[in-house]
């Protein structure tokens, strides 16, 4: 599974973007600079994540998770290691 791909569907998914998200890599910087992330879109984000790939996140992140698409795909990626 390529995790930052899936990522990346999920964020143009969850704060509608309307196909934005094509252009993201790991460098694309999220939290502040994407407009559509705001509070509730994270806790959307959290809830889609724990569907999407089948765990569950307790409060053991900060905003550094969500600072680019690389820390938020390197964040899933942990949670899906054996």
């Amino acid at each position: 599974m390529d995790v930052m791909r899936e990522v990346i569907n999920i964020l143009d998914e969850v704060l509608s973007l309307a196909g934005r998200s094509a252009g993201f890599t790991r460098d694309t910087l999220l939290l502040g600079a994407v407009p559509e992330l705001d509070s509730m879109a994270v806790a959307t984000l959290i809830t889609t994540l724990e569907e999407r790939f089948g765990f569950m996140i307790d409060d053991d992140f900060d905003g550094s998770t969500f600072a680019t698409v690389g820390s938020l795909a390197d964040f899933v990626s942990e949670r899906l290691a054996p």
